[in-house]
């Protein structure tokens, strides 16, 4: 438990240093926020849909966590290339601690960034329905950033340098984002685009913050929460089996 304890602290120094990066990674959460949520939100009200800052921001949470884990993960790559990982690895722990502790590390500097946004939603104009249901919305959010962190440490394991980083982005954490229904509903998609976002898992996160923030629920917020702890809990195994495999 010490190790888990010095690798989540270490995670955690690393992002209070980094305050540059700490505000380029509120860029992009600001700009979907107040662009798209003050750009369309007339043409949203006018479908009938109601407020889109209401809608939107649940989903701009959710990316926030998203990316903020996932780089969290991809960092791994880094710590590799220049012999970080190898100083972390001679400690005379199993490597499914050292994975462990720099997934908690990780998610949780996706949660204070994850935090950080829902202050800003609030400044936006957001507001909660119920704050009965806030600590599901907690949990949620906790489910997703250790998923992703987890994903993005299995990815770093099988990535030898950052030449197939921008192929990741690309084709898969830019795909997972768009096709979760962050900007948009999931009702009466096409079936094509329906079945997509059914297999997203950042789709049952966005719900499980809707259903708790504002309740607004497509797939129900029992299920969202039973889908992301099974996917939470594959990928902590998968990247554990991955990350023990590391060859430096």
């Amino acid at each position: 438990m010490s190790a888990i304890y010095i690798l989540w602290l270490r995670q955690i120094k690393r992002y209070v240093r980094s305050k540059p990066r700490i505000i380029a990674s509120l860029g992009q959460p600001l700009l979907f926020l107040l662009a798209l949520g003050f750009g369309f939100g007339p043409i949203f009200q006018r479908a009938g849909q109601g407020n889109y800052i209401q809608f939107l921001a649940p989903g701009v949470i959710g990316m926030t966590i998203l990316f903020t884990a996932i780089f969290s993960g991809i960092e791994l790559i880094w710590d590799r290339q220049f012999g970080f990982l190898k100083e972390t690895l001679v400690a005379p722990v199993p490597r499914v601690v050292i994975m462990i502790g720099r997934t908690l590390g990780g998610a949780t500097v996706a949660l204070i960034q994850g935090f950080i946004v829902v202050l800003i939603c609030f400044a936006a104009g957001f507001r909660v329905t119920s704050f009965a249901t806030l600590p599901y919305a907690v949990l949620v959010m906790i489910l997703i950033a250790v998923m992703f962190t987890a994903l993005g440490t299995a990815i770093a394991s099988v990535l030898s340098d950052f030449q197939g980083f921008q192929l990741v982005m690309n084709f898969l954490v830019m795909p997972i984002f768009f096709l979760s229904g962050a900007l948009f509903p999931l009702t009466n998609l096409p079936k094509v685009l329906d079945f997509i976002a059914s297999i997203d898992p950042l789709s049952y996160g966005v719900d499980g913050l809707r259903s708790a923030l504002i309740g607004l629920p497509h797939f129900g917020l029992a299920l969202d929460l039973v889908v992301l702890s099974i996917i939470a809990a594959a990928l902590l195994a998968v990247g554990g089996h991955l990350f023990s495999r590391i060859q430096l």
